[in-house]
């Protein structure tokens, strides 16, 4: 059984913006409802512009109104399976929580962990 998730996270990394770096990643969340959003990463001139898969798809997940996620996955094509960046798992934490997340590759690797395990310690608005 394939999984919708992977498989769209698949599917829009063939739509990333990656000129410079060629490092194409794709991602997607599943909201609380099961609907799943997509997210490529793009590049930009000044690199420092440049925003991760993960974040696009948290961010067109919830300017589409959606509220609440269970899963992510990220898909790179790398041998060794690609997680978030630091700054990924800051946003990831603070709209997921300690979500479900599946990480995968063009050759069909595939490991799920919670994001929590990648975060220890992890600052949210409760700090606040």
């Amino acid at each position: 059984m394939t999984d919708a998730l992977v498989e769209a996270a698949l599917a829009v990394r063939l739509n990333a913006h990656a000129p410079f770096s060629k490092f194409q990643v794709g991602a997607a969340v599943e909201d609380s409802t099961g609907k799943i959003h997509t997210g490529c990463n793009v590049e930009n001139a000044t690199y420092g512009l440049t925003v991760c898969a993960e974040r696009v798809a948290i961010f067109k997940a919830v300017s589409e109104g959606a509220k609440g996620f269970r899963r992510v996955a990220v898909v790179a094509d790398t041998e060794t399976l690609t997680p978030p960046c630091g700054a990924c798992r800051q946003i990831l934490w603070e709209f997921c929580g300690d979500v479900e997340l599946v990480l995968s590759n063009l050759h069909g690797k595939t490991e799920t962990i919670r994001l929590g395990s990648l975060f220890p310690r992890a600052f949210d608005a409760s700090f606040l």
